[in-house]
């Protein structure tokens, strides 16, 4: 689980390290880029006309407003529309707005030297010199001019400002005549209108024969006959209420006698002097008879009558006045019903005139109503009409000059850092994106796995750039690694020992495929292996010079003569290792090289030497090559880093495969690690050859393990041997 994990992150990094190789193998090109966007926009920028910039900032309010009878003030929209400000900057750099700022200041007489003959070029170049913006969050306008003249621009703008506040004012003025124009209109017709109502309503009113003591108020004409019948009607209401009162006591007192009546009339509220006087006195006398009876007295006694004959006479006097009372209340009650009943007969009647003049009023109030309705409007447009007037003499500014425009005292424009900003940004993404874009077009080989995936056959060795002449080099160092590295993979990847004469060959010139076989064979000669090196070039040969022979006698020789083997091959100073040079070169190489003279020399030198290395020639360019590949049992590919297309691969193998050849393998040449750090890891062996000094630094340059592998007396000796091969 834990490698399932880390599988992804490790394939991001690789990802990303790709893109950091192509960014440093491309450096050259991103800073030449780089460079030339940069120091482009540098001069550019210096050479730029110096402009500079005045701002003027007007308060708007909206003016497109219309006079309400019944409103107070101006209405128009709910809140400021959000069109207005892009109307405004829209009306600012008009015609209409800039042909007087063009006549103020003469623009087209001082602009002549420019070229400006007629008021509409003016016109073009002041419209981009202008600027509208809206302040954010409110209703401010910011007027910006440039011009390569700071005193221009100030007055330019000044003057738009002025121009535009004036527009406005006149405009505003003209919605308001318009405005007072048309409420003039309609006070006119609203008078008209009294009129006529107040005439129909005389009309009514005497046709009818209605009094109306205030017609020019909602108040109703019958609204006094109304109150007089609600009198009425409160005045039978009362007679009701003392008819029922009387009538109640009346009965109470038909239905009650003797003492029980004289004990009820304080409750039937009943107010008698006389009964007031004699109940008392009738009350203690009788209090007294009945005392007396019950302290034993006779009824024949002188006490006892004397106090009946009292009693008796009070009881007379209050039966006499409780008669008086019935009679009065009878009558009082007889003549309440009488006056009741006429009441009642004046209030119906009163109830039916008023229903009869209500009827008969309907029309008249509608009328009336009509005509104050019309009196109202008529007087609340008069006093709308004067309100405006008045407001008309006052001062407007529906637009507001805040911040006037002055000289600007430093240019505006060109705006020097961000234009370099830009400038680095830019560069920065046009050269890196060059450097992709030239990475995509580039179809060399790159990696081992395109070697891999194209030829489908393993890449036995890495060889760094600038690797060094290893025979000129005996003591050990880190360039005869790769090739120790390639020494064994030969071994390993072979078939079988017999199999040893091999043929190096490569698709194009120049990819190192002489040196890679000189190095090679010197190291299998120090590995203790009998090593011949046949210089099959027979176009441009090259091993001569790289082992410091003499070549001209050699591989041609033995092919058209008649000599022994011994005689053309030479013995080298180094152990195991020989050489058979190339020879004279023949007028037809490849019919000598195709002949059974080369397929006996190769049988020879197979079962003489361990190993036998044949170098030959381009195998695109010409066919010795292929009779080589034919003859020979391995062939080695040499490929150059990043020089020829992947597709010449694919031609490479083909015309190895066509003759019958057997690919061994490829090995990657002249890789340059301080770019391609994706090869680091094949070439880290440079860590292991450090010689340590006094100071126990190392001596070569090549112990970093960079992958940096040649000093400058290296490369000079290497540079004798910079080749074709």
């Amino acid at each position: 689980m834990p490698d399932q994990e880390s599988t992804p992150s490790q394939e991001a990094k690789l990802h990303f390290l790709d893109y950091w190789r192509v960014i440093r193998l491309r450096l050259p090109i991103i800073t030449l880029v780089f460079l030339l966007v940069v120091v482009t926009a540098g001069v550019t920028t210096y050479f730029l006309p110096r402009q500079y910039q005045s701002n003027v900032i007007i308060e708007v309010e909206q003016n497109e407003q219309k006079i309400r009878i019944f409103t107070e003030g101006y209405q128009g929209g709910m809140g400021m529309d959000p069109r207005f400000a892009t109307t405004q900057f829209q009306i600012i750099q008009r015609k209409e707005m800039l042909y007087p700022v063009i006549d103020t200041l003469d623009l087209v007489r001082r602009w002549s030297e420019d070229g400006i003959r007629s008021k509409e070029q003016a016109y073009f170049r002041l419209r981009n010199m202008i600027d509208v913006r809206e302040v954010r969050n409110t209703n401010l306008l910011q007027i910006s001019v440039e011009s390569t003249d700071p005193q221009e621009a100030s007055d330019l703008a000044n003057t738009i400002a002025q121009e535009y506040q004036r527009k406005r004012i006149d405009e505003q003025q003209k919605v308001l005549s318009r405005s007072l124009a048309t409420l003039e209109d309609e006070v006119s017709k609203q008078r008209a209108k009294v009129q006529q109502a107040a005439e129909e309503m005389g009309r009514i009113r005497t046709e009818l024969g209605i009094t109306d003591l205030n017609p020019d108020s909602l108040e109703d004409p019958l609204q006094a006959q109304d109150k007089v019948l609600l009198d009425q009607e409160a005045l039978v209401n009362e007679a009701r209420v003392r008819t029922s009162t009387l009538r109640t006591k009346y009965q109470q007192i038909e239905k009650l006698s003797g003492d029980d009546l004289m004990r009820s009339l304080p409750t039937l509220e009943i107010q008698d002097q006389t009964i007031m006087q004699i109940l008392p006195q009738y009350q203690e006398s009788s209090s007294e008879l009945a005392r007396a009876m019950q302290s034993g007295l006779g009824a024949r006694h002188p006490q006892i009558l004397s106090l009946k004959a009292k009693t008796d006479t009070y009881r007379q006097q209050l039966s006499n006045q409780v008669s008086s009372i019935r009679r009065t209340l009878a009558a009082n009650l007889d003549i309440t019903e009488k006056s009741l009943a006429t009441m009642e007969e004046q209030l119906e009647k009163s109830r039916l005139q008023q229903r009869e003049a209500k009827t008969r009023n309907s029309e008249y109030a509608r009328a009336k109503n009509d005509y104050i309705q019309a009196k109202k409007v008529l007087e609340a447009a008069e006093l709308r009409l004067s309100t405006e007037t008045m407001q008309r003499s006052m001062p407007m500014n529906p637009a507001r000059i805040w911040e006037k425009a002055e000289p600007a005292s430093f240019p505006s424009k060109p705006k020097v850092l961000l234009n370099m900003a830009l400038a680095v940004v830019v560069g920065l993404i046009v050269g890196v994106g060059l450097a992709f874009f030239l990475e995509y077009l580039d179809t060399s080989v790159k990696t081992m796995e395109d070697v891999e995936n194209y030829l489908q056959v393993p890449v036995l060795a890495v060889v760094p750039k600038d690797i060094q002449l290893l025979m000129e080099h005996p003591e050990a160092t880190a360039d005869a690694e790769a090739y120790r590295i390639l020494r064994t993979n030969v071994e390993f990847n072979r078939h079988s020992p017999d199999a040893n004469t091999i043929t190096f060959v490569s698709g194009g010139a120049g990819e190192g495929k002489s040196t890679t076989l000189a190095n090679l064979a010197y190291t299998f000669a120090q590995g203790g292996y009998n090593t011949l090196v046949v210089d099959a070039d027979l176009r441009r040969p090259t091993q001569h010079r790289i082992f410091g022979v003499d070549g001209d006698r050699g591989l041609t020789d033995f092919l058209t003569t008649d000599i022994d083997l011994e005689d053309v091959i030479q013995t080298l100073s180094l152990p195991n290792l020989f050489i058979l040079p190339s020879g004279k070169l023949p007028f037809d190489a490849v019919g000598i090289l195709n002949s059974q003279r080369m397929m006996d020399l190769i049988a020879q030198v197979k079962n003489r030497f361990d190993v036998v290395f044949f170098d030959s020639p381009p195998i695109l360019g010409v066919s010795d090559a292929s009779v080589l590949a034919r003859a020979v049992d391995l062939t080695v590919v040499v490929v150059q880093h990043r020089r020829f297309p992947r597709a010449m691969l694919q031609r490479v193998k083909q015309a190895v495969i066509n003759v019958g050849g057997n690919i061994l393998g490829v090995v990657l040449n002249n890789v340059d690690v301080r770019q391609d750090q994706y090869y680091e890891y094949y070439t880290n062996y440079y860590s292991y050859y450090r010689r340590p000094t006094a100071e126990g630094e190392s001596l070569s340059k090549k112990g970093d393990g960079s992958g940096k592998t040649a000093s400058a007396d290296r490369k000079a000796t290497h540079a004798g041997h910079s080749d074709d091969y």
